[in-house]
Parts: C-alpha cells; sequence; structure tokens
C-alpha cells in the first residue's frame, strides 16, 4: 500500500482509517507510536506483522481521557488516582489489572492486565476521539531499531505497511514513557522514563521499586521493552562509561581506520582532536538533551553503513539519565568501550 502522510487537519482521514482497521502511526512528545483498534483483534495482529514484533510482547493502550480507560480496568487505587491527577497527559504508562475479557489477549500478550498512556499531545488525542477507540501504541518502528521520534523515521521503517502517518513535527522527550505497574502491592518501574522514580515517589509518599526492567528467556513481558534487544543501529554500540578516559578511546580509534562514530557531550567533544576517520555527533550538554537526541543521532548512522562502530558517552543513571542509560544498555546489548 501507498503510506501517506497526513497533518493535523487531516485527523478525520486518519480516524476513518483505524476505524477500517488501518494502521496509522501519531505523534506523541516521546516518540511516534503505531496506531490500532485496540478492540479490533485482527487489526491489533497487523501491528506485530508490520513491526515484526514477538507476539508475547504486550502492546500499549493510548487513550484520550481517563473514562477510556475506565471501561477496561478494575477499579482505580487512590494512588492512580493522584498519579493520574499529576502526570496525565504525560509521559507516564500505568498498568492495571483488567475487566474479565476487557482486551484480546493479542494486545496483554496473554495476560490480566494492560499498559495504558494518555499522551501529552492534543493532535493524537483528537485523532482517538475522533476514532471513537482507545488505540495500540508500540513505537512506530521496525521492532529492535532505535525509536522514531520524526515521521521521517516512520516513513523509512514502515512505509508500505501502513496506512498513513500523521506527521507533527519531531518529538520534545525523545525517549518513551515511564512504565509503572500499578497492579502490584507496590508500585514497580518496569521501564524508566521522563516521570522519574523521586517524582513517582513524592506524589504517593512511599517507596517505589526500580529493579524490574528484565525478564527471563521463557517469561512474559508485562511491559514493552524488558525482553526483547531493542534501539539497536546496524553498527555495534559501545559505552564509553563515565570513568573511561576518552583519550584512550581516540588510542584505540586511531589502530582501526576504518570509519567510527562517536556521539558525546560538547565538553568532550571540544577537548579532544579527533581523527579524520571519526563522524562526531553532539549529544548537547546533559542527560536531558541526551535522551532526547539518542534515537535520531543512531538513526543518522543507519544512514552511512560504512559505519560499523559507534562509541556513546554514558552517564550517571539519576533522573532522566536512568531512561538514557537504559535504552543505550539496550542499544549497545551491554558492550562497553572496556571490553574491547
Amino acid at each position: 500500500m501507498e503510506t501517506l502522510i497526513l497533518k493535523q487537519q487531516q485527523l478525520d482521514q486518519a480516524a476513518d482509517f483505524i476505524r477500517q482497521g488501518e494502521l496509522v502511526a501519531f505523534p506523541t512528545e516521546t516518540v511516534y507510536g503505531l496506531g490500532a483498534d485496540a478492540t479490533n483483534e485482527t487489526a491489533v495482529k497487523k501491528v506485530y506483522a508490520a513491526k515484526g514484533r514477538p507476539s508475547d510482547n504486550p502492546l500499549i493502550v493510548t487513550v484520550s481521557d481517563i473514562e477510556m480507560v475506565e471501561k477496561y480496568t478494575q477499579p482505580f487505587s487512590d494512588d492512580a488516582k493522584a498519579l493520574m491527577a499529576k502526570f496525565w497527559p504525560g509521559s507516564l504508562t500505568m498498568i492495571f489489572k483488567l475487566k474479565p475479557n476487557a482486551l484480546s489477549k493479542s494486545v496483554t500478550g496473554g495476560l490480566d492486565t494492560a499498559a495504558f498512556r494518555f499522551p501529552k499531545n492534543q493532535t493524537t488525542l483528537d485523532l482517538i476521539s475522533k476514532a471513537g477507540v482507545p488505540i495500540v501504541g508500540p513505537s512506530a518502528n521496525t521492532s529492535g531499531k532505535p525509536s522514531p521520534t520524526t515521521a521521517q523515521h516512520v516513513y523509512h521503517d514502515l512505509n508500505g505497511k501502513i496506512a498513513a502517518i500523521v506527521d507533527d513535527g519531531p518529538t520534545t522527550v525523545g525517549v518513551e514513557s515511564t512504565i509503572l505497574d500499578m497492579s502490584v502491592a507496590t508500585p514497580s518501574i518496569l521501564r524508566p522514563g521522563a516521570v522519574t522514580k523521586e517524582d513517582i515517589e513524592a506524589v504517593i509518599h512511599r517507596p517505589v521499586i526500580d529493579e524490574l526492567h528484565h525478564v527471563g528467556a521463557k517469561q512474559t513481558p508485562k511491559a514493552p521493552g524488558m525482553k526483547y534487544k531493542h534501539y539497536a543501529p546496524n553498527a555495534q554500540v559501545y559505552i564509553v562509561d563515565p570513568d573511561d578516559d576518552w583519550h584512550d578511546v581516540v588510542a584505540w580509534i586511531k589502530q582501526h581506520p576504518q570509519p567510527i562514530g562517536v556521539m558525546a557531550f560538547d565538553d568532550i567533544i571540544k577537548t579532544i582532536n579527533w581523527p579524520d576517520n571519526v563522524d562526531v555527533i553532539s549529544l548537547g550538554n546533559d542527560a536531558r538533551t541526551a535522551a532526547h537526541d539518542l534515537f535520531a543521532e543512531l538513526r543518522d548512522f543507519d544512514n552511512h553503513p560504512a559505519y560499523k562502530i559507534i562509541f556513546t558517552q554514558g552517564i550517571d543513571p539519576k533522573g532522566i539519565g536512568e531512561a538514557y542509560m537504559n535504552r543505550l544498555n539496550k542499544s549497545a546489548g551491554q558492550m562497553h568501550f572496556k571490553q574491547l
């Protein structure tokens, strides 16, 4: 099929595609999502096929209001209500127990829970309202590749596989939402994002578990990103840890004359005399700019297949730095410069 690029004023056409069981990529403040009618099992299965996504990797359900969530879930706890009041719409996804047979197992990965997201993007909220149904919303990319932060990234991966892309410009956050499991006794962060552990604890006034980002090979993950390799460009990424000396990286590069990519903060870039075979890309000045730019810069290197190695700056996993390092570790497959 021909994948159309639609603007905000063409949302009626995008909503029609959703109601017809077709796939439409949509913008959020974090990354672009791949939308299909969450109540249409045939449409949901198309999402897995278009992305090449494993069938036991559950999907996030994206909504335009809290009432849309209440149709499918068990009653909210007081903590959940407080978090909704503070962070919705916004970059927090919450997992709730479902009413019996509320959603297809294609959405939930066979679990009795589902993750719900109320994004802070008016274009997508209008799209969902016009469609009249919640939409599944995994990142709109080929499974395992860096998530898309522009409509052009989506077109690169999914042109010909989906009906349309709603183009609302570049995203503002750049990494996916925080996923918080509210279906357990102690709320647990399954994927870090812009809403941090400290942010959540300040609202609910009790500790939150933040150590459950991975599951075993035979387990079904409750949230995306917990089991399979994610965010990986064609080149191998190596993390340059905060205690590594970038001059050692340069010394290694000088012994290997092939084209090599580097992604680092401006203060690092300015202090190094880089060899001619290096392409250097800035991650800005802090964790927030690094998180915002990570996926887009990894995708830039994918446009230049000569690059087989990318050295990328690691940082302390604090605040949004935890989300950045979570994505970077997955992108690198846990490979670090010191392992070379």
